[in-house]
């Protein structure tokens, strides 16, 4: 349960402010259509980060305990750093397939996601708690906290939220997740 919890509330804050969610914004305000857009949303989220989950899930059995400990440590204290990095969206430069506004957000959506930072954060959740449905469900459960409401009031609310904050929130629960692991590592290896 507890990862669950916790990949819910970090990506949920992650993502605000990302690119994902101001090309919901961008969605929103382009097709004026919230219930294909959110489906795409979820659909392309679920597949995307089962993808990540599953080789977050993988990790375990490709490094031993204690480099696996270290890896994680080193990746959540970076995603904290990236965390402080705002997204930008180049609006000329999107260019959308005209298939539909459920599928050109699927595909806009799944695009997006690769290599985003929620699809790292799931890599890492699914590594660290070796519960793949808890972290996917959790991870998609946060995607779309932050960006149905995008989608419900469009670009109305994107020079309302105090993303500085929210980033800087996600990037402490980041930073103690990386800590704890670092301390973790340091423990197994002696050192404390």
């Amino acid at each position: 349960m507890q990862a669950l919890f916790v990949s819910t509330g970090i990506v949920a804050l992650a993502e605000i402010g990302d690119k994902t969610q101001l090309l919901a914004f961008v969605l929103a305000a382009r097709f004026k259509r919230p219930l294909p857009i959110i489906m795409g949303i979820l659909v392309a989220t679920l597949l995307n980060h089962g993808l990540a989950g599953a080789l977050g899930s993988l990790l375990p059995s490709v490094f031993n305990p204690q480099v696996l400990t270290w890896i994680l440590a080193v990746s959540f204290l970076l995603m904290a750093g990236w965390m402080m990095i705002p997204d930008k969206l180049d609006e000329e430069g999107l260019e959308l397939p005209r298939y539909g506004v459920f599928v050109t957000t699927l595909i806009a959506f799944f695009i997006a996601e690769m290599g985003d930072k929620t699809q790292i954060a799931t890599i890492a959740l699914a590594a660290q708690y070796d519960a793949f449905w808890s972290v996917v469900i959790g991870t998609t459960l946060g995607m779309m906290l932050a960006n149905v409401p995008a989608v419900l009031v469009g670009g109305r609310l994107a020079n309302k939220l105090p993303v500085r904050l929210v980033h800087s929130i996600a990037a402490c629960i980041f930073a103690i997740l990386g800590l704890l692991a670092l301390w973790q590592a340091l423990r197994t290896t002696g050192w404390f």
